[in-house]
């Protein structure tokens, strides 16, 4: 090898690194998206988020309230589901819009906090009315999912007297545009895998200005993060540092690795329950279409999804503040926010147990305990 074929490989070589480094530099510093000012589902007007739980119980309730009624749909893939008036979110069904939208623990016991939801606006003379005399309440419609908490620990020995009725209230009556993330709300008593589960939320801004939020309660067999790493799996849709800031340069795992997952899981004991949120008017089918893409979240986010023993449900809202006119578009648009809804839901969720604290006050058992 001559003197020039040497000089030739060394340019050639640093050239390479160059471009290398720079293309790192790019990727790097490549704009991740936009959040709304909160980073929360009340980033979308229209929505307002309350909260209650119950220490001692160790279980909670999440109320998701539009100011008026908003579109719905819902998209149910887990194993073991427990939910409340999903059917009349069918497109083919009467009632096109809902009052509300509650996450609960409890179980089975938590469907009982969208009673205290219904008499409560019902009292107030909201809902769907089929034109009764005086006298004749109308309907709120009240769609609602719940996970499984029961056996965290807290004293579930309520007999008769079950706390979710009047956690709904209570949460209603506080309803506001901030809230708080982590052991809160339905999140509370919530496990994600092997680590302390939470209320979780996220928000994103498009170039048109159109916003899609995201709430979960994570509550998963699956676990979030990668194995032997305290990487979540949704590193890659992450804004401005907002659960960690570790990146996902090093994220991996074999295909029957789940890393902290469950234990043991059984059927109807791991949930993880959503709602997402857009300012843009779809319509019932749109919102449906919505709904299926966003579940995509969950697989960004948790490994394994949708499993046997999950009960994973995704509510769709949309509160009607932008209007698109033409069918084209507007198929675009739906397209469009569904990729977003799925990483907003994502970022949702990973926030969720990254805000998330021990009962008695520690960071024991919880992400931050990793470190």
């Amino acid at each position: 090898m001559n003197r020039r074929t040497v000089l030739s490989g060394a340019i050639i070589g640093a050239a390479a690194a160059a471009t290398g480094a720079a293309a790192q530099e790019t990727r790097v510093t490549k704009p991740k998206g936009q959040t709304g000012p909160r980073n929360l589902i009340t980033d979308v007007a229209g929505l307002k988020i309350g909260q209650a739980h119950d220490a001692k119980a160790r279980t909670g309730v999440t109320v998701i309230l539009g100011e008026t009624p908003a579109v719905a749909a819902v998209d149910v893939r887990g194993g073991g589901p427990a939910g409340r008036e999903t059917d009349v979110l069918k497109a083919e069904n009467l009632v096109q819009e809902v009052d509300a939208i509650v996450l609960s623990g409890g179980s089975v016991y938590g469907l009982a906090a969208a009673d205290g939801i219904a008499a409560w606006m019902g009292m107030r003379g909201r809902g769907y009315g089929m034109g009764g005399g005086a006298g004749v309440p109308p309907s709120p419609i009240v769609p609602s999912a719940c996970l499984y908490d029961l056996a965290n620990g807290g004293d579930k020995q309520w007999g008769m007297d079950t706390p979710y009725r009047r956690l709904a209230v209570e949460a209603l009556e506080g309803a506001g545009d901030t809230f708080a993330l982590g052991t809160a709300g339905a999140g509370y008593g919530a496990q994600a895998g092997g680590l302390k589960g939470g209320i979780g939320s996220a928000s994103s801004v498009t170039a048109e200005g159109w916003t899609v939020g995201a709430i979960a309660a994570v509550n998963s067999v699956g676990s979030v993060i990668a194995p032997d790493s305290r990487q979540f799996w949704a590193a890659p849709f992450e804004i401005n540092g907002e659960f960690g800031g570790l990146g996902s340069a090093d994220l991996s795992a074999a295909h029957e690795d789940w890393g902290s997952a469950k234990f043991n899981p059984r059927p109807r004991e791991n949930t993880t329950i959503a709602v997402v949120a857009t300012d843009v008017a779809l319509s019932r089918v749109e919102c449906q279409r919505l709904a299926i893409m966003a579940q995509d979240g969950l697989s960004r986010a948790i490994r394994p999804a949708h499993a046997p023993f999950d009960g994973d449900t995704v509510f769709v809202l949309s509160t009607g503040k932008i209007r698109i006119d033409d069918p084209a578009q507007r198929n675009i648009a739906v397209s469009r926010l569904g990729n977003v809804a799925a990483d907003t839901l994502a970022r949702a969720i990973a926030r969720g147990v990254f805000e998330a604290t021990a009962y008695d006050g520690t960071t024991a058992g919880t992400w931050k305990a990793l470190g």
